[in-house]
């Protein structure tokens, strides 16, 4: 708050035409430390006992106040509900972040995990105890498997870029095995940008592909980067601008004429589940995002799962823990010298994580994929390749597609329709939080100039799509009238907050409350 400013009038803001600053029943939060009352505690505490020689602290009782808000619990209770009700979500409306897979999970999925036979279990138990938990394990797996191709699938894998560096790690040790350790990765312009990050973290040098004028790997400049230095190609595909590559199987077998392996990432799956087979493409591990593609929330970072499908050619370096079915029972392989390793002729790498795979993921996704089934998922999958495609051809006159041709699962657009109008993207965006929307992704991927990238998913409606449409496409026609300037500088107009200066915020952010100094006892 601006120094001299009265609290009231910093909570109301320049143009509140209200007294509180509340917008209806749009409750004005100040934070929590700010509602501070000294001495008011929601919790009676009892006095610490004083021990036969004193104070049992040693003389270290706290002399200053710990510097904790003092609020009622009625207060603490409607601060933070009020602040959830301020959150947007997949559960309050339409998320089109591209490359994200925003959708909605279903909560019987959401239920199971919940089981006490699921939540309750620890990685500590004997195995004789957790039976059920490895048969799911196990099952999950052979679906992988099964959907994929691949024969066979790293489960512990915590989330994406974890689960492609499983795969880099496994191609690692498959290469050094053959006595051919090799120095560079290649990675195409229209890749994740983990894909090169990961390639980096395991020790590779990195070398950029470009793209075609279709958005494409460019396949000549890719065959004229192959030699005998290359160990692997990661390719994302669908990739990151909506398309898939159509070239695939050639540019696997390119690689593989070339002594390198083909690492492909998994994070778009959401539009090729249940149609395409991985082993068909030629390709030697990728990882799936189970907390994108199968019924997990993952907004706000997490929880994730990436299991990583491998090839032949990787299976033996496939990581520990692994579940093997060992009579009627089933066994937890976590050590190298377990003779169930060698019998399955395994030269795992090491381990990726602690334990045995985010579990509870585990469980949702089992659940989405027995209760879709087979059929259910090739439909979703289907239901979003359509959705896409249907905001490109609704939207496709007034904004300006990136590239010709049908899409994936993501529509992606660029800025040249807002040439000369004074509105940038991220304007444009900004604009769109006042129609209730969460703006799609902004200036990603980089390959494309002011992009404005759309996932639907398979979850969306076509009436919700229509509202959408409508938004965006009086938005794009207020933008090309050449009055709206400043409106769209100014977005959004109707939140309990401003558009901030992002400068300013990056550059000198504020990351903790400090108390001013006549609040502080001495």
């Amino acid at each position: 708050m601006p120094e001299g400013m009265n609290p009231m009038d910093a909570m109301q803001g320049a143009n509140s035409p209200t007294v509180t600053g509340n917008k209806g029943l749009q409750v004005e939060e100040p934070l929590i430390f700010e509602m501070d009352s000294p001495g008011k505690s929601a919790v009676d505490l009892p006095p610490a006992p004083e021990t036969a020689g004193g104070d049992r602290l040693g003389g270290l009782k706290r002399k200053s106040r710990v510097g904790l808000p003092g609020l009622s619990e009625p207060e603490v209770v409607r601060h933070y509900t009020r602040l959830s009700q301020k959150n947007y979500g997949i559960d309050t409306g339409f998320f089109p972040l591209g490359s994200c897979t925003m959708k909605h999970n279903p909560r019987l999925n959401e239920k199971l995990a919940r089981l006490p036979g699921f939540s309750d279990v620890h990685p500590f138990q004997p195995t004789k105890t957790v039976q059920g938990a490895l048969e799911l394990i196990d099952t999950l797996a052979d679906w992988l498997k099964r959907m994929t191709g691949m024969p066979a699938v790293a489960m512990s894998p915590a989330a994406g870029a974890h689960g492609e560096l499983c795969g880099m790690l496994a191609i690692r040790a498959a290469l050094e095995a053959r006595g051919d350790a090799r120095s560079v990765v290649l990675v195409p312009e229209s890749a994740h940008g983990t894909n090169p990050a990961t390639a980096a973290a395991v020790g590779y040098k990195v070398r950029s592909i470009p793209a075609n004028d279709a958005g494409r790997v460019d396949v000549d400049a890719l065959k004229e980067a192959l030699g005998p230095d290359v160990a692997a190609f990661m390719i994302t595909n669908p990739n990151t601008c909506g398309l898939f590559e159509r070239d695939m199987v050639e540019i696997s077998a390119a690689c593989h004429d070339a002594g390198a392996l083909v690492y492909m990432d998994g994070a778009n799956y959401n539009a090729i589940m249940g149609r395409v087979k991985i082993a068909d493409l030629g390709v030697d591990a990728m990882h799936i995002n189970l907390h994108k593609t199968f019924s997990t929330p993952h907004g706000g970072g997490g929880p994730g799962s990436g299991p990583t499908v491998l090839s032949d050619a990787l299976a033996p370096f496939a990581p520990l823990p692994f579940v093997v079915k060992q009579g009627e029972g089933w066994h937890l392989v976590e050590h190298e010298a377990d003779p169930a390793c060698s019998a399955a002729g395994m030269k795992p790498f090491g381990r990726m994580k602690g334990y045995h795979g985010q579990f509870g993921v585990f469980v949702r996704a089992l659940s989405y994929m027995m209760s879709m089934g087979g059929d259910g998922l090739r439909q979703a999958s289907d239901d979003a390749v359509l959705n896409a495609n249907y905001l490109m051809a609704k939207l496709s006159d007034v904004l300006t597609p990136s590239f010709e041709g049908p899409t994936m699962h993501e529509a992606l657009f660029d800025d040249r329709f807002l040439k000369d109008t004074g509105v940038s993207t991220l304007d444009f965006s900004k604009a769109l939080i006042d129609e209730g929307f969460h703006p799609m992704t902004m200036y990603f991927p980089l390959v494309v100039h002011g992009a404005l990238l759309m996932e639907p998913t398979e979850t969306e409606s076509r009436q919700t799509l229509d509202v959408f449409i409508t938004a965006v496409r009086a938005l794009a026609e207020k933008a090309k009238g050449g009055q709206a300037k400043e409106y769209f500088a100014a977005a959004p107009h109707l939140t309990p907050r401003r558009r901030l200066d992002e400068t300013r915020a990056a550059r000198k952010p504020v990351l903790r409350w400090t108390a001013p100094e006549e609040t502080v006892d001495a």
